[in-house]
């Protein structure tokens, strides 16, 4: 985010805060950070209960304030000024403590007679830097104090900003289309997953389409893989707490393990696949001639998201890796990541997102839990930065976004309309192989420690899937399609020929349905349509007596009529291809 538009926001958010105690003047004001896209800001309203309905007059009331703040001024004051301050304000004295206690100071900003616990980033010169119609507030939700459940629940409002009004419209644009495009949405439309109260939130069941969609897009993963040396495993989904503690995923997923008791053993459902994956390679006595050893599974893992924070498919508790490890020399690493990025950049292609791409070096930050030594996340960010640069990747370095056992490439795409998803990771790690106490041995006759890169190509396959219906809305390329062909028969005379061609194209695996039955013509070729079928095999009186078919694209329209052999032709070439649209 460039830092100018950052400030913008920022000072939105103070902006929001001083509109709202205007007219709310028993409101609370918590914290209100810079987000994607623009701020928001945490208000204990008191017995006060706001809808969206309120925000028009909140943002008015921005606009007039936005008038008189012509200059921020600051002062570093001492915690007593701070406490006096915000005497009855029990959320800011909880804050200023945290400070004092961290020994840092305690900053004051203020701008038109609004004053503001903060550590910095605004306009200089509000009135003269904002332009009025840029922002906008776009929705209320709660939110827990401090992200804790146990405490209490504040309103959260939601706003967005830009650098012109233009720039706003554009991102409207944009909101409107994701919302025809929601995979939730579609996800129902199209058949292709549910969501039961009685299985739980966050465990989403695919149905027959949903699965055909993800096969296919698992397949594909393998395919790109299986010449280059990895090779399946399998491990249980249930496994011995003492491994994650071993491994350091019990400290670091806290909570966020789902434990669970088998007589007097503690067992968790497993978060990540790893450790395991250490242990198969911890059952083999390797040398160097060995080396890489590459291990690949599709695998689900589990984790407790709060149900506040769960969506659909793209944020659920039941989570499909198509995770790969490789154990390797340091030689290796960037032989092994080029080999990566390669397969990572042939799947985006085909699915239409190389285009607009890069690449997040993340690396350790000045604070937060990570395993290992200085020493060995020096030699694993420096030879993760080298592989990327030698790949030609463009990447920059993020502080603070590393995995808690090593660095990491993280690939940035954007969908159809302009949205930012990371997807494909690359992780380096120097730490897990010492707590296993894993080994090969080298030349020398000496026990020499792998290194392990753990990579995923979509991430997770649930949330791959959420993006790409949206990326697609819908619209599969006739390789993902869940039914590739809709066989539709004018009249009942006909259905005899197009069960005919259903066969054919079945036998070739093409996912083929005739649509018969007492509806009109024109409604059954409406069904199709609806669900997005990309080709339509009209037969009639004329189709039968020649032996053809009308073909029709859902991309490019009428195609003509054709053999069935040039029918076929045409769709395994497509489908072999994993051509992006249908063609001409």
């Amino acid at each position: 985010m460039l830092k100018n538009l950052e400030n913008k926001r920022h000072t939105l958010a103070h902006l929001l805060a001083a509109a709202v105690l205007e007219k709310y003047p028993e409101a609370k004001v918590t914290i209100g950070p810079v987000i994607e896209d623009g701020f928001y800001y945490d208000i204990d309203f008191g017995e006060a209960v706001l809808s969206d309905n309120d925000l028009k007059g909140i943002q008015k009331v921005m606009k007039k304030l936005l008038n008189k703040w012509t200059e921020f001024t600051h002062e570093v004051v001492t915690s007593e000024k701070a406490r006096q301050l915000f005497a009855n304000n029990e959320y800011k004295l909880e804050l200023i403590d945290e400070i004092v206690e961290k020994g840092d100071e305690i900053t004051l900003y203020t701008c038109g007679g609004f004053t503001d616990l903060c550590s910095g980033g605004h306009c200089s010169k509000p009135k003269d830097e904002i332009d009025p119609d840029s922002f906008k507030l776009n929705k209320i939700a709660g939110a827990y104090w401090r992200g804790d459940e146990k405490r209490k629940m504040l309103t959260r409002i939601y706003g967005v900003a830009f650098d012109n009004k233009e720039e706003l419209q554009n991102y409207e644009k944009q909101m409107a289309e994701a919302v025809k495009r929601d995979h939730r949405k579609l996800g129902v439309e199209l058949d292709l997953f549910t969501i039961s109260p009685l299985v739980g939130s966050g465990l989403p069941l695919l149905k027959p389409n949903g699965m055909i969609i993800r096969q296919e897009i698992e397949k594909y993963i393998w395919d790109l893989h299986k010449d280059k040396g990895y090779l399946r495993v399998w491990t249980p989904h249930i496994t011995n707490l003492n491994l994650y503690e071993k491994s350091g995923h019990a400290e670091k997923f806290g909570e966020e393990l789902f434990r669970v008791k088998g007589g007097e053993e503690d067992f968790a459902l497993k978060p990540m696949n790893c450790p395991h994956h250490m242990q198969i390679y911890a059952d083999n006595q390797f040398s160097y001639r060995d080396m890489p050893v590459r291990y690949f599974e599709p695998a689900t893992v589990y984790r407790y998201e709060k149900s506040g924070q769960l969506s659909g498919l793209t944020r659920v508790r039941a989570i499909t890796q198509d995770d790969g490890h490789l154990f390797c020399r340091v030689s290796q690493i960037t032989s092994e990541v080029s080999t990566i990025v390669d397969i990572v950049k042939t799947f985006y292609k085909t699915m239409g997102l190389l285009d607009d791409y890069h690449v997040s070096l993340s690396v350790r930050g000045k604070e937060g839990m990570y395993l290992g030594e200085d020493v060995v996340w020096e030699r694993s960010e420096s030879a993760l930065e080298e592989a990327a640069k030698m790949n030609g990747l463009n990447y920059k370095r993020v502080e603070g976004e590393a995995a808690f056992y090593g660095p990491k490439l993280d690939f940035m795409f954007k969908d159809a309309i302009g949205r930012e998803w990371q997807l494909a990771t690359i992780q380096c790690d120097f730490n897990l192989p010492e707590r296993f106490d894993l080994s090969f041995i080298n030349e020398k006759g000496e026990k020499e420690r792998p290194v392990v890169i753990h990579r995923a190509i979509s991430g997770s396959l649930e949330r791959f899937m959420g993006v790409m219906i949206e990326h697609f809305a819908g619209n599969f390329p006739l390789w993902l399609a869940p039914t590739q062909v809709a066989v539709i028969p004018i009249a009942e005379p006909h259905f005899s020929y197009a069960e005919d061609i259903q066969e054919i194209l079945a036998k070739s695996n093409i996912r083929v349905k005739v649509f018969k039955g007492n509806e009109s013509f024109g409604k059954r070729v409406r069904e199709a349509k609806i669900k997005k079928i990309p080709y339509l095999v009209v037969v009639g009186d004329e189709e039968v007596s020649n032996d053809k078919v009308m073909l029709e694209s859902r991309d490019l329209g009428k195609v003509g009529a054709l053999s069935k052999e040039g029918l076929m032709e045409r769709l395994i070439s497509e489908i072999d291809l994993k051509a992006l649209g249908t063609k001409q």
